[in-house]
């Protein structure tokens, strides 16, 4: 078998203008998943999900499941919303932003902010790299509602004590060097907090703008492009309080397609970047192609 020509692959770095900001997402890497139902559909017939991924032309046994962090070059600030994997999982095939950045031609210590959407592990775990930040010179923001729930503990769910573990030791240390956060809040010129709850019970979008363009970074909000996102109303696995997530999900979605806003999401398709389509009672993903380039 010949080897892989690194010239021809796909490079895991998007970059687009925004008015004048300069956005970048960042492929953090992929991980291939057994079964759709659950996590998706937890609520419907094992049959219902499985036709609608054959709609989709997806198959019934497995998805990839992809991470992607998000750069707002704002030309004063450079703020990273998540930290992806991290170092821990970079043997399961994700966690590879911070080794990226450099092709987006930054350095670890140029990041000026790290904004979480919210603490589940595929967003903190790269906040640290070894025993030191890895991202240096960076404050750091987060939801207040967000903070206080996994600080307090007793509204997690059981199912996630890994996660809060996993959160006292990464995220309480750097309690003394965050902002936190209410909805409506800005975290830098032309960046604002928008409340998202449900899939984490603080879990935060957030507003991007610039010369009259918008853009949504959703974090998690949906988690798929179809069996998710075509379903809004349908329960997932992940989501921490599943019926306002379901609540989030339709208020969100409703937003994005009736406003027409570019929108990113964690786990879309790399790169993550699209619209939102109303199609029937339900929503499509339609991927950015050339849109901003012509």
């Amino acid at each position: 078998m010949p080897n892989e020509r690194p010239d021809l692959l796909p490079t895991p770095v998007h970059r687009f203008q925004l008015g004048q900001f300069e956005v970048t997402t960042i492929l953090d890497g992929a991980q291939r998943r057994d079964g759709i139902s659950p996590p998706f559909g937890i609520d419907q017939d094992e049959c219902v999900v499985s036709a609608l991924a054959r709609d989709n032309k997806l198959p019934v046994h497995a998805f990839e499941n992809t991470f992607t962090p998000t750069l707002v070059n704002t030309g004063k600030e450079l703020v990273l919303f998540d930290t992806g994997n991290g170092a821990s999982r970079r043997s399961s095939g994700a966690g590879f932003l911070r080794n990226r950045l450099s092709l987006a031609g930054y350095k670890p210590e140029d990041v000026d902010i790290v904004a979480f959407t919210h603490m589940h592990p595929d967003h903190i775990n790269g906040v640290w790299e070894g025993d030191q930040p890895a991202y240096p010179n960076a404050r750091y923001v987060m939801g207040q509602r967000e903070f206080d729930v996994w600080s307090k503990g007793d509204a997690i769910p059981e199912r996630r004590a890994d996660n809060r573990a996993l959160f006292l030791r990464l995220i309480s240390p750097l309690a003394e060097e965050m902002t936190f956060l209410a909805p409506g809040n800005d975290i830098a010129g032309g960046i604002r907090a928008v409340e998202a709850f449900g899939h984490s019970l603080g879990h935060m979008a957030y507003m991007i703008e610039s010369d009259g363009k918008a853009l949504l970074i959703w974090g998690d909000v949906t988690n798929h492009y179809a069996l998710s996102l075509q379903r809004p109303d349908w329960h997932a696995a992940m989501d921490d309080d599943r019926v306002l997530a379901v609540t989030t999900r339709k208020r969100i979605l409703d937003m994005v397609a009736t406003d027409n806003l570019l929108a990113i999401g964690h786990h879309m398709p790399f790169p993550a970047v699209g619209y939102v389509e109303r199609m029937g009672g339900a929503y499509r993903w339609l991927p950015l192609t050339y849109q901003l380039k012509v």
